[in-house]
């Protein structure tokens, strides 16, 4: 950034930001792979792109390209042949053209609207012939313009949800309020109830722990195995819970991320949590439930 690619990276950030259609990523060879990539990223963080392979571009594929899409074009040297075809169809049209090369006075450099070079060094190949450190430093610019433009667009963890519904990314994105168990599956007993009725309710439910409620029904404490142990003595089941819970219990809100959830029974070392809302208990939340849907 600090040697000439500032600005012409702000102008690609914006001219991307503030086109109507797709970016559409190009590039031959290791190029290619590599923008295989950076459309994939671009299209999960709320820029829509799409790859178009140089050779097939020149054989109908030009027909996916509109005048409301921005190119990106890779090619080390710039000088790959292959690009011809997508070169002079977006000049021709008027279409947006932003390169990344390390030849700014290359065939590719001399076209683009926004040229990204990048600077020219040594592979890490011991025959400076194997695409590597240059791949990786247009991998690196690729990341970059999608996070620039992610931060651009206000991109939240809930549009992220959006476009991440599936694997382990869409459970971590899912809320408590999609995993809670709820109703009479909720294992609670009210103030003044005795340890045997609240162990028997323990038992039932299989959750390793009981809520205790005040009349109005807000959760007041929790009774879990770890308090037993503790207060373990003869007339432990004749105790009101009261004298056995703890109070002031680790809770959640329904709209709170799964792994926000999972991230609040690890630094607790518990393993199930009460989904609180106005101060009432609406459901309880598992960490087998966390690995279930694949979030732990």
């Amino acid at each position: 950034m600090r040697d000439g690619l500032r600005a012409p990276f702000i102008a690609a950030v914006e001219t991307i930001r503030a086109a109507r259609g797709r970016v559409v990523v190009s590039g031959m060879g290791k190029s290619g792979h590599v923008g295989h990539k950076i459309a994939a990223t671009l299209a999960s963080t709320g820029t829509p792109a799409f790859f178009v392979h140089p050779a097939e571009a020149g054989h109908g594929d030009l027909g996916m390209i509109t005048t409301d899409d921005v190119v990106l074009a890779l090619s080390w040297s710039g000088e790959t042949a292959e690009l011809r075809a997508l070169i002079d169809y977006s000049r021709r049209f008027r279409i947006a053209l932003v390169a990344v090369t390390s030849e700014a006075d290359s065939t590719l450099g001399r076209a683009a609207d926004i040229v990204l070079r990048l600077p020219v060094a040594r592979e890490a190949c011991p025959h400076n012939l194997a695409p590597t450190t240059s791949s990786l430093m247009q991998l690196a610019l690729g990341d970059a313009l999608a996070i620039a433009l992610l931060e651009s667009r206000g991109f939240t963890p809930l549009d992220f949800r959006n476009l991440h519904p599936g694997g382990r990314l869409g459970a971590a994105l899912k809320f408590a309020r999609d995993l809670m168990h709820t109703g009479a599956a909720m294992p609670l007993c009210p103030l003044g109830a005795r340890m045997g009725a609240a162990v028997v309710e323990m038992s039932t439910k299989g959750f390793g722990c009981v809520g205790v409620t005040d009349p109005e029904g807000h959760l007041v404490g929790i009774v879990t195995d770890g308090d037993l142990r503790r207060h373990m003595r003869p007339d432990l089941l004749d105790l009101p819970v009261e004298q056995v819970m703890t109070r002031r219990p680790i809770s959640a809100k329904p709209d709170q991320l799964a792994s926000e959830a999972l991230q609040v029974l690890n630094a607790s070392k518990i393993t199930a949590v009460f989904v609180i809302e106005r101060g009432m208990p609406v459901g309880i939340v598992h960490l087998h439930d966390l690995l279930r849907v694949g979030v732990a």
